[in-house]
């Protein structure tokens, strides 16, 4: 099925983009990122980013269980290319993906979100390298690693919990809600 909203085709900024076919209100739903749903682990083992020079996967990375690789059963979204200055978001609800406009988007301009891959205290300066950004925006930082960094969440324990461990006895408690998603929120990896 064809999108309405955008075509396909060669993109100055990396292979192939996607291009506004009409104006496009602030808002608008452009489509839903799928794929093949596949586990943290899956898409580790299917694309090891120690053995490549050039970054290309097309992987979205949902919540700590969930990574959708758009390479199998993906559509047109996943030429959907990053900027660091984007004119549409990937909005995640009840773990599905979808990109909308954060602007009017005017006909034939290239659509893009922020992949904002997750930098930790680890990220080299050669993983910026791999992961760097072509966007060309004034306010490009030069890679698709996220500006912030993501530090794991530390769990808070409760007043039970002090009391107990102060006594010098511990229980394990009911496991807390997970932080962000360990990669990233945006595509490839």
């Amino acid at each position: 099925m064809k999108n309405k909203y955008f075509a396909i085709r060669r993109s100055g900024v990396h292979g192939k983009g996607a291009f506004a076919l009409k104006d496009i209100r602030k808002n608008t739903r452009l489509v839903e990122y799928v794929g093949e749903n596949i586990s943290p682990a899956e898409s580790d083992r299917r694309y090891d980013d120690t053995k490549v020079k050039d970054h290309h996967t097309f992987l979205f990375s949902v919540d700590n269980r969930k990574v959708i690789d758009a390479t199998h059963g993906g559509n047109e979204s996943r030429f959907i290319n990053h900027s660091c200055d984007p004119n549409c978001d990937a909005v995640i609800e009840k773990r599905r993906v979808y990109i909308e406009a954060n602007r009017t988007i005017r006909k034939g301009e290239e659509l893009a979100y922020d992949y904002n891959y997750e930098r930790t205290p680890k990220t080299t300066k050669a993983d910026e390298k791999l992961y760097k950004c072509l966007c060309g925006s004034e306010h490009c930082r030069g890679t698709i690693v996220s500006a912030k960094v993501t530090l794991p969440k530390k769990k808070k324990a409760t007043k039970a919990k002090a009391k107990k461990k102060s006594a010098g006895k511990t229980k394990k408690g009911a496991p807390g809600k997970k932080g962000a998603p360990k990669k990233k929120t945006g595509r490839g990896r």
